[in-house]
C-alpha cells in the first residue's frame, strides 16, 4: 500500500475515533451525573427559563431577623492565586427549602427528597391584589377552587406557589414587617387550604414568596406542622412569581444533600 494510501486511511481513523470519543464522553459524562438526554418534547415545550432564586448575604432578610450567613476568607487570589470562602449558614436563610423533617420529629431530611419531586409542574396562586391591601392576607381553600377552575386539576407532584407580590420588599424592613403588636405581618397558606390540598390534591410542595409558609402573625405555624409531616417540602423566600404563568411552567428546584439536613438555600428556576 502506498505511503499517501496509508496515510489517509490512518486519518479517517483517527477522525471516526474522535467522533466516537466525542459521543462516548458526552454520553459518560451524562451517566456520570445522573442525567439523560432530554425528550425531544421537553426540550422544545420551553420557551426560556426564569430564575426563581433571590441573592442573599448578610442583610437578607430572615425570620428570627439574625444574619443567615457568613463568610470568611482564608485564601485570595492575590496572595494564594486563588480564592476560597468558608461559610457559615442557617438552612433556613433565602430561597430555600423547608423538608419534611424542618416540622417532624422522623421526616425526611433533605438530602432524602427523592430527585423525581424537584422537577414539578408550577401552580401560582395570585393573591398579590389582595396582599396589597391585607399584608396577613393568606390563600384560601376559595383561591385554590378559582384557580382549578381556569386551569383544570393540579397536577400530581405540583408545587403550589402563592404569588402575594412579597419578593420586591426583601431590601427593606417591609419584608419582615413587624407591628407595633411585635409581630410580623405577611401572607402564607391558610390551614384550610393546606388541608385542601392535602386531601384533594397530589400536590407534593407549596412555595411562598415570604418568609415563611404561615403568614406572620402565626403563633401555632399549622400549615407547617400539616404540610411537612405529610411527606411534602415547602419552599420559601421563591423570587420570580411575576414572571412566570399561573399554570404550565415546569419548577426545578436544586435541593442541597448535606446528610441530615432540615432544609437549606437553594438554586431554583422555572421553565416557561
Amino acid at each position: 500500500m502506498c505511503d499517501v494510501c496509508v496515510m489517509n486511511t490512518v486519518k479517517e481513523r483517527m477522525l471516526s475515533r474522535r467522533a466516537f470519543f466525542k459521543t462516548g464522553a458526552a454520553a459518560g459524562a451524562a451517566a456520570t451525573l445522573g442525567v439523560t438526554a432530554a425528550p425531544p418534547a421537553m426540550a422544545a415545550g420551553h420557551g426560556g427559563v426564569v430564575d426563581m432564586t433571590h441573592v442573599y448575604d448578610e442583610a437578607f432578610p430572615t425570620y428570627f431577623g439574625a444574619p443567615g450567613i457568613s463568610t470568611e476568607q482564608p485564601f485570595n487570589f492575590a496572595e494564594h492565586g486563588f480564592n476560597l470562602f468558608n461559610l457559615s449558614v442557617n438552612e433556613h436563610t433565602g430561597t430555600h427549602i423547608d423538608a419534611p423533617l424542618h416540622f417532624s420529629a422522623d421526616g425526611a431530611s433533605v438530602d432524602e427528597i427523592p430527585v423525581s419531586s424537584l422537577v414539578v409542574p408550577l401552580c401560582v396562586v395570585d393573591i398579590a391584589a389582595r396582599a396589597e391591601g391585607d399584608a396577613d392576607a393568606q390563600v384560601t381553600p376559595d383561591d385554590l377552587t378559582a384557580w382549578m377552575a381556569d386551569h383544570g386539576d393540579i397536577p400530581d407532584g405540583a408545587c403550589v406557589a402563592m404569588h402575594s407580590g412579597w419578593a420586591g420588599k426583601t431590601g427593606g424592613d417591609g419584608y419582615r414587617n413587624v407591628g407595633s403588636d411585635g409581630k410580623m405581618h405577611f401572607p402564607g397558606f391558610h390551614i384550610e387550604a393546606t388541608r385542601m390540598l392535602l386531601e384533594e390534591t397530589g400536590a407534593g410542595a407549596m412555595a411562598v414568596d415570604t418568609l415563611s409558609l404561615d403568614h406572620g402573625p402565626s403563633e401555632t405555624f399549622d400549615t407547617h406542622y400539616a404540610w411537612l409531616p405529610a411527606g411534602r417540602y415547602g419552599i420559601e423566600n421563591l423570587a420570580g412569581l411575576g414572571q412566570v404563568p399561573a399554570a404550565g411552567a415546569t419548577l426545578v428546584v436544586g435541593a442541597p444533600t448535606h446528610r441530615g439536613g432540615t432544609g437549606g438555600p437553594a438554586r431554583i428556576f422555572a421553565m416557561v
